[in-house]
């Protein structure tokens, strides 16, 4: 049995488990015989849709530890299908005779949280044990090379993208794939989607980029030749102008002996230590991450998110509708930031600023992209609602040092990743975007040193006059948290490098 069978199998066994369980909860856990043996003709019209859609869907296709956002729509998707196809069946065949009109509804919510659950758990099952492995690790930025976009379709690029989902260790990622055949843009190869044809190369660069995503190699996995003219051209101009790689992966495949030997896709995980002015040694970093109170924050976040994202859920569908007519589709934004020892990740917002460029094809001004639907979405934090899954899944935290992009994330203040990134944070709520970035780093260390349940408490309840009354600096915060991390020499090296500075003229 292979891997893909056992998904399908595993899915299945949720779906009659799920139905089994809304039927209880619709009986308050008092099943009678008759409403069994009412209900099992249902639950086979359930099975005989669910194994279809799960294969249209290709949930059976999606590898579970390295299940993303798209994963989860796909199997709430089906859920919602499933339930709708079998409700249909089973009207035509018997009238759903001894089916309560709730239960179906029931059935969908139990059945989205089984599969969409079980995903979850295992990508965070795979994190924990990654970061398990990756413990003793320096803290570093990713590599720009470290991204790829495939160009190509067929058995080599779901090779490429499977062998990175599998041995690249996290490494490695593949931000998306362009297809030689038009058909198939808006498809996914193992949860990658496909993002245009080759011709528009230039633009999805361009539009990855706007997402914190810089390419650093393009994978070309069909035959250079089969590409057309214009994508040829194109690719050639890329390669010789800008510092995005050319990896002719299709060619480099033949059997031939003056071929040279495939590099390696996974890169070597070794990195220099964080050096600069907020460089921390290995005692002080061994000494704060081995605090029990990281595992405990991190179960109380996933309990709090899980939670609010369900209360929520009414308030998020709004949001998202307003979004979907203000600005159009798609409503959510995604952006990777990097994260915890500096491993990215996709963080989400939704939508509040229109298209770069006007129908005429003219840029537009970014202030002007900003709608006053927008603006409002942004002062009071409700595009941030989506961060909740970050947050569940253990990208972030409640509190903790906000994740910055890549290109503002500087090799000098790395000793902020040393902790999740939060929704909020001592220096949001003592410094906002007034203080320098040098200060501002100075209060998320002093967090990252003391944190605690208490601490984190004053932050979320200090987050509510920032969010109504807007930002205000806290010099005594600012002071203290300087103080505090001259314990280590901190201030010194900011001195030091400053003066440098001063000395080059700068």
């Amino acid at each position: 049995m292979n891997r893909r069978q056992r998904s399908l199998i595993i899915d299945l066994l949720i779906i009659v488990v799920a139905s089994v369980a809304a039927l209880a909860l619709r009986e308050n856990f008092a099943i009678t015989e008759a409403r069994w043996w009412g209900f099992l003709p249902y639950l086979l019209f359930t099975l005989a849709v669910a194994g279809p859609t799960l294969v249209v869907l290709q949930l059976d296709r999606s590898v579970w530890r390295f299940s993303g956002l798209s994963d989860y729509v796909r199997a709430a998707a089906a859920s919602v299908l499933i339930v709708i196809a079998a409700v249909a069946l089973g009207f035509i065949v018997n009238r759903l005779e001894g089916i309560a009109r709730s239960l179906p509804i029931m059935q969908a919510i139990v059945m989205a949280v089984g599969l969409v659950g079980i995903r979850v758990l295992a990508r965070m099952n795979h994190d924990r044990r990654r970061r398990r492995v990756r413990g003793g690790e320096p803290v570093s930025l990713p590599a720009a090379s470290d991204t790829v976009l495939l160009i190509g379709w067929g058995n080599i690029t779901e090779l490429y993208v499977r062998s990175v989902a599998d041995l690249s260790n996290g490494t490695i990622h593949v931000a998306g794939i362009l297809s030689p055949i038009e058909r198939h843009v808006g498809r996914f190869v193992l949860s990658t989607k496909v993002l245009g044809v080759p011709e528009d190369i230039r633009d999805v660069l361009a539009n990855l980029d706007v997402h914190g995503i810089h390419v650093g190699r393009v994978v070309i996995t069909t035959p250079f030749d089969q590409l057309s003219e214009a994508a040829r051209q194109t690719l050639l101009e890329i390669g010789s102008t800008t510092d995005v790689r050319l990896d002719f992966f299709a060619e480099r495949l033949a059997f031939d002996p003056q071929t040279r030997h495939i590099e390696a896709m996974a890169q070597s995980r070794s990195s220099p230590e964080a050096t600069g002015p907020f460089a921390v040694d290995n005692a002080e970093i061994d000494k704060l991450l081995h605090r029990p109170y990281w595992q405990l924050k991190r179960v109380v976040d996933a309990a709090v998110a899980l939670v609010l994202i369900i209360c929520l859920l009414p308030l998020s569908l709004l949001v998202a509708l307003v979004v979907a007519l203000d600005v159009g589709l798609p409503v959510l934004f995604v952006q990777q930031r990097p994260g915890r020892r500096g491993v990215r990740f996709n963080l989400y917002k939704f939508r509040t600023m229109g298209p770069s460029h006007d129908r005429d094809g003219v840029k537009v001004a970014e202030e002007a992209r900003v709608s006053p639907i927008g603006a409002f979405l942004r002062r009071t934090r409700l595009d941030e609602l989506p961060q909740l899954y970050n947050i569940l899944v253990g990208d972030m935290s409640f509190v903790g040092p906000r994740p910055l992009v890549t290109r503002e994330q500087s090799s000098d203040t790395l000793a902020r990743l040393l902790v999740r990134p939060g929704l909020t944070g001592w220096a949001q709520v003592r410094g906002g975007r007034v203080v320098s970035v040098a200060d501002k780093t100075a209060l998320d260390l002093w967090y990252v040193r003391h944190a605690s349940l208490r601490l984190d408490l004053r932050i979320l309840v200090a987050t509510v006059p920032m969010v109504l009354f807007g930002e205000r600096v806290d010099r005594g915060a600012v002071r203290l948290a300087w103080r505090d991390l001259r314990n280590f020499g901190v201030r010194d090296r900011v001195d030091e490098r400053r003066r440098a500075a001063w000395s080059h003229g700068d």
